[in-house]
């Protein structure tokens, strides 16, 4: 599979000009389709945005396209971290960015396509990474283990209440991070975000449907997943040490096959509950991709998609 080129030394040269056309919006609504049909047209390439499919192994539970799906199209920044590893926002933007800028060089469209909010900002704005301290960070780690994440969550809320928001009271490694910022820096780990500046020129394309609609999707897809062989994959990433990742045993669909395996839930629960966690999820995209408005959104279910994503993008590079 593609992961891009090579991280590039902080400081190299000029970049390349061109427009990136980012593809976001809610799991379940149509990107990937979208993606292909607009690399088609434009002469593009897809670098992906999804948090989850970075990990290795990490394939039928984040629908990550196979060689073949990818309809001839490169696919670039997958696969590039084992499911032990932890997640690190500023070593994607060092991964993602190389493979932009390789893409624009070559002549080519960088379609930026993924549901990671953060992870699209990094790659598309001035974004520049707090700082950690190894000691805190240990100290809060420790913590997380002993006591869980909820009371961590209830302490970030009352010193940041945006960012308790934003973040998933079950993530505990997000919640350290946050109340690391906000120990370092003095202030809410939301002012420590950056105002938007731009990065690179981008045209951002939003693709959405109607909430009943896509929650039934979500649920065919789940099944979809499970008779894929979700189960059977995850056995295999419990070998690979998925147990001891503590970002990706944390993934959607994972993380229940994980008690499934446990025997703390039944097959049947464990799916149910991998519908009603993306369905809770899709909230949260959406509420974030929402807040900005770069984003030009899309109906999903229109017939005209693709030609109405393509005007879009001549339109915002003119």
């Amino acid at each position: 599979m593609s992961t891009g080129p090579g991280v590039p030394a902080e400081g190299a040269g000029d970049r390349p000009t061109g427009t990136v056309v980012a593809v976001v919006g809610p799991t379940a609504a149509g990107k990937s389709a979208l993606s292909l049909a607009l690399a088609h047209a434009l002469g593009g390439e897809v670098v992906n945005a999804d948090s989850m499919q970075l990990y290795r192994g990490l394939d039928i539970g984040t629908a990550k396209l196979t060689p073949a799906e990818r309809e001839g199209v490169p696919h670039h920044v997958l696969d590039i971290w084992d499911v032990t590893e932890p997640a690190s926002v500023a070593e994607y933007q060092r991964y993602a960015r190389a493979a932009v800028d390789d893409i624009l060089t070559r002549g080519r469209v960088p379609l930026l396509v993924g549901g990671s909010g953060l992870y699209v900002r990094a790659v598309l704005e001035e974004f520049e990474f707090p700082g950690t301290d190894p000691e805190l960070r240990a100290v809060l780690e420790e913590e997380l283990a002993a006591v869980g994440p909820a009371p961590l969550h209830e302490r970030l809320r009352a010193a940041d209440p945006e960012a308790a928001a934003r973040i998933l009271p079950g993530n505990g490694r997000r919640i350290v991070r946050a109340l690391e910022v906000i120990e370092l820096t003095g202030a809410p780990f939301t002012a420590a975000l950056p105002q938007p500046v731009s990065f690179y020129p981008s045209v951002q394309i939003g693709v959405d449907l109607d909430t009943a609609v896509l929650d039934e999707r979500i649920a065919v897809r789940v099944d979809r997943m499970w008779a894929d062989g979700l189960v059977a994959e995850s056995r295999h990433l419990v070998d690979l040490g998925l147990r001891e990742g503590r970002t990706a045993s944390r993934a959607l669909g994972y993380q229940q096959v994980l008690r499934l395996l446990d025997g703390e839930i039944s097959e049947d629960e464990a799916r149910a509950d991998t519908v009603r966690a993306t369905r809770r999820f899709v909230r949260r995209q959406r509420s974030w991709f929402r807040r900005d408005p770069a984003v030009r959104w899309l109906d999903a279910a229109r017939p005209d998609l693709a030609d109405a994503a393509v005007h879009l993008v001549t339109a915002g590079r003119g």
